[in-house]
């Protein structure tokens, strides 16, 4: 057994094991420009409440854009999507450059190819040690046909079907 305190590289790739999707979390900052980012923390938590979670890193360079928004998107990203992913996954200036994306039905962008999307009212943010909870109520949400991008091990993964049972 690994000490937390004196294993961290080992704790996040325990956690790592857990496989997941992909999704860009998108909002507008307070001069009205779309921002986002990528996270792999998104779960459902009610069906009534419709309520959903993800978690942001305090340190990140978009914190206060999350933190001053009343809402938030929720784009879970399609297996072909690697591209988009990896951009919002960086300190890019303009995230948005080259992405086809529009703003719903609440003014939040939608990243145009995602297979599911959640326009949500940010219901709390929570303290998690070192990151942010975000708890949205889902105002709107779509969802197509499609194979998510997903994550596992530290790199991306792609969902194969199981085999039927004999």
């Amino acid at each position: 057994m690994n000490s937390i305190a004196t294993d961290k590289r080992a704790l996040r790739n325990a956690y790592g094991q857990f496989a997941t999707g992909i999704c860009v979390v998108t909002t507008l900052d307070p001069q009205g420009q779309p921002t986002g980012l990528t996270v792999n923390s998104f779960n459902s938590v009610s069906l009534e409440p419709a309520l959903v979670l993800w978690s942001l890193r305090k340190e990140s360079w978009s914190a206060q854009a999350f933190e001053a928004a009343d809402g938030f998107a929720i784009n879970v990203l399609a297996e072909g999507q690697r591209e988009v992913s990896d951009r919002f996954a960086k300190p890019l200036p303009d995230k948005f450059h080259s992405v086809g994306f529009a703003l719903g039905k609440h003014n939040m962008p939608l990243i145009h190819g995602a297979i599911a999307q959640f326009e949500c009212l940010k219901h709390r943010q929570l303290d998690g040690g070192d990151h942010w909870i975000f708890l949205g109520e889902v105002l709107h949400f779509s969802h197509a046909q499609g194979d998510p991008l997903i994550f596992h091990g530290g790199r991306y993964a792609t969902a194969q079907p199981a085999a039927a049972p004999a």
